[in-house]
């Protein structure tokens, strides 16, 4: 039933996380809202990360935070973004496939270096680091689109620029 859930989820979340990335203005990849917050480009290849990592937690017991560049140059072309994240999900839903209920329930750990951060059911990870994470960035990027004038994909029901179906 976990398993069910979670590819019902991830399914669910990709598919919604790609439509907010095909919008991805190219002429606009090194804008930025604010001083402190990354370039439109930057946030995109975020996304690309954390769906490295999802493929992580499942393909490892462990991530080392500290044996991976945290940020890598951002992509600038559209096209760029869309191959990396289609790859990307082909290898998340195989690995997802492969799986089972036994693996979901066994302990993974996120760390930097000597120091754990969490430690917990792979399920869990997946859900909490990997997929909430992502939504978490990807309404950032829906911010991103409307301060840009550029239309919003709707969800989970139809976006303002969007009608009901």
């Amino acid at each position: 039933m976990v398993k069910q859930l979670i590819v019902g989820d991830a399914t669910y979340e990709l598919a919604t996380t790609r439509r907010i990335l095909e919008r991805l203005p190219e002429e606009h990849m090194s804008w930025r809202p604010h001083e402190k917050s990354m370039t439109l480009g930057g946030l995109a290849t975020h996304l690309i990360n954390l769906l490295n990592w999802q493929i992580a937690i499942f393909q490892f017991a462990e991530f080392d935070l500290s044996t991976v560049p945290l940020q890598r140059e951002p992509l600038e072309k559209r096209s760029d973004v869309m191959d990396e994240f289609d790859a990307n999900v082909g290898k998340f839903e195989k690995l997802l496939a492969e799986c089972d209920e036994n693996t979901l329930g066994e302990e993974w750990t996120l760390r930097h270096g000597d120091h754990i951060i969490r430690r917990e059911p792979r399920a869990t990870a997946f859900r909490t680091f990997g997929l909430n994470h992502m939504i978490h960035h990807r309404a950032q990027l829906g911010v991103y689109l409307r301060l840009l004038d550029i239309s919003v994909p709707g969800i989970y029901g139809p976006s303002a620029d969007e009608e009901a179906q």
